[in-house]
C-alpha cells in the first residue's frame, strides 16, 4: 500500500475539502484562472455560462462553471508566493490525492495554470494599460529553496548572468528561476509583449519604493531594468510569478503568467484606467483558453 499522508500534513476539513481552499476534488475543474484578488473572482466568472460551485475561506476564493462546453475554475490567491505555496500545493493534492486513502494517486494529472494579474514595468517599451507574458519567473524571495529544485542549464546561465549584472546583496535570498511552460506560450503571441518577471518578497522596499525607510540597495532597482542575457530582458516585477511557475514544474503541471502593466516605474505613470485595462485581459484570456 503507498505511503499514507498523515492527518497534520494534509488537512481536510469536515466537508471533505481541503482545508484553506475549502474544496473538494469535484468542484475543481483542469483548466484554471488564478487571480490576487478574491473580488477579481467575480469578474472573471460573469463571464461564465453557468457558474456550478462557488466557494470562500479566508481570502480564497473559488467559482467553477462552464462556458459553453469548457469547464474551468478561477481561484484568488491573494498577495505574495507565501500563499502561492497553500494555492498550488492545495490544487495539485485535489486531483493528484486520494483524500479517502491519503495516498498518492497512481496516475497523476496535470493542471492548466494561467493566471492574470497586475504589475509594474521595468521598461520603457513595455507601457502602462499594455499585456505582458512572463517567459520566465525569477524569485528573489526564498520560496523555491525550501523544495528540492535544480534550475535547466539555460535557467543556470541566466541566473549566473543575473547575480553577476545585479550584485545582488548577499543578505537577500539566492534567487531561482524558471521558464512557463512552453506549450501554453505559443497560445499566447499577439497582442503580448514577453519578458522575464522578477517576483518580490514585498511591494515596497524590494521594489526599490521609498517612503520612510532607506533601502539597502537603492540601485537595485536600476540594475533589473538594464538587466541582459541574450536575447533575455526583465520586463516588469511583482509578486507571485516565480513562485507560480517553480512549483507548477516540480508538480508536473503546465503554468502561465499574464500582468496587465498598471504601473511603468522608469515614466512614473500609473494606469488611469486599471479595472478596464483588466476587463480586456481577462475577456482576452478566456477567448484563448477556449481553443486550449
Amino acid at each position: 500500500m503507498a505511503d499514507r499522508i498523515a492527518e497534520s500534513e494534509l488537512i481536510i476539513n469536515n466537508r471533505g475539502a481541503i482545508y484553506h481552499l475549502d474544496l473538494r476534488p469535484e468542484e475543481l475543474a483542469t483548466d484554471i484562472i488564478t487571480v490576487g484578488d478574491p473580488d477579481r473572482v467575480q469578474q472573471v466568472s460573469r463571464y461564465f455560462d453557468r457558474v456550478e460551485y462557488q466557494r470562500q475561506h479566508r481570502e480564497f476564493v473559488t467559482h467553477t462553471g462552464y462556458i459553453g462546453k469548457k469547464r474551468i475554475s478561477v481561484v484568488s490567491t491573494g498577495i505574495g508566493t507565501d500563499n502561492i505555496d497553500i494555492v498550488l500545493n492545495e490544487l495539485d493534492a485535489l486531483v493528484n490525492i486520494n483524500f479517502e486513502t491519503r495516498s498518492i494517486n497512481t496516475e497523476l494529472k496535470q493542471l492548466n495554470l494561467i493566471r492574470i494579474g497586475t504589475s509594474g514595468s521595468l521598461q520603457k517599451t513595455v507601457p502602462v494599460d499594455s499585456f505582458l507574458v512572463s517567459t520566465h519567473g525569477l524569485g528573489i524571495d526564498n520560496l523555491l529553496n525550501f523544495y528540492q529544485n535544480s534550475a535547466s542549464q539555460a535557467e543556470q546561465e541566466i541566473l549566473d548572468a543575473f547575480t553577476g549584472q545585479t550584485q545582488l546583496n548577499v543578505k537577500v535570498s539566492a534567487p531561482y528561476i524558471s521558464a512557463c511552460h512552453e506549450g501554453l506560450l505559443q497560445h499566447f503571441q499577439q497582442g503580448f509583449h514577453h519578458g522575464i518577471t522578477v517576483t518580490c518578497p514585498g511591494f515596497y522596499g524590494p521594489q526599490g519604493r521609498v517612503l520612510r525607510l532607506a533601502l539597502s540597495n537603492p540601485e537595485f532597482i536600476e540594475s533589473l531594468t538594464h538587466f541582459s542575457f541574450g536575447t533575455h530582458i526583465i520586463s516588469n516585477f511583482e509578486m507571485e510569478t516565480a513562485g507560480l511557475y517553480g512549483l507548477g514544474k516540480l508538480l508536473g503541471h503546465r503554468l502561465i503568467s499574464l500582468n496587465a502593466i498598471m504601473a511603468n516605474r522608469i515614466t512614473g505613470e500609473f494606469s488611469k484606467n486599471a479595472q478596464d485595462t483588466i476587463d480586456s485581459l481577462i475577456v482576452k484570456t478566456l477567448g484563448i483558453l477556449d481553443n486550449i
